[in-house]
C-alpha cells in the first residue's frame, strides 16, 4: 500500500489484492462511491454504497473495528471522497487503486447482472 501524509492525517492507496485480503479477513469495510445505477449493475459483494454526490463524512462508520476503503469505477472519485474525508477531520482513510475496473481485471469475484433475466448473479473470475 502507498501512504501519503496530509497534514496530520494518513491517506492510503490500497491495491486490489490488499482489498481482497481485507475483505476475506473481515478487517475492512468497502464503501462504493459510484452512482446507485452503477452499483446495481455490478458491485463488490458486501460493499456499502455512499455515492459521491451524497457523500457526508459525518455519516461514515467509525474505524475502531474495521478500516474504511473507498472504491469507484477507476479510482478518481474514491480518491476525491477520501481526500474530502481527510478535510472533514478523519485521520486515516484509504481508497482502492484502479477502482472496480482493476477489481474486474484482477478477476476478483463480484455481483453482476444476468442480462437475460435482470437478476443479480455472482461472477467469479
Amino acid at each position: 500500500m502507498k501512504t501519503e501524509t496530509v497534514g496530520d492525517a494518513t491517506f492510503e492507496t490500497w491495491t486490489v489484492d490488499e482489498v481482497a485480503k481485507g475483505i476475506a479477513d473481515r478487517s475492512i469495510v468497502v464503501i462504493d462511491v459510484r452512482t446507485p445505477q452503477e452499483y446495481m449493475f455490478e458491485h463488490i459483494e458486501g460493499a456499502l454504497l455512499m455515492p459521491l454526490a451524497f457523500f457526508k463524512p459525518d455519516a461514515l462508520p467509525g474505524q475502531s473495528d474495521k478500516r474504511i476503503v473507498f472504491h469507484c469505477g477507476s479510482g478518481v472519485r474514491s480518491e476525491r471522497v477520501a481526500r474530502a474525508a481527510i478535510d472533514a477531520g478523519i485521520k486515516t482513510i484509504a481508497h482502492m487503486e484502479g477502482g472496480f475496473g482493476a477489481w474486474k481485471t484482477a478477476k476478483q469475484p463480484y455481483v453482476g447482472t444476468n442480462m437475460a433475466t435482470g437478476a443479480p448473479q455472482r461472477v467469479t473470475g
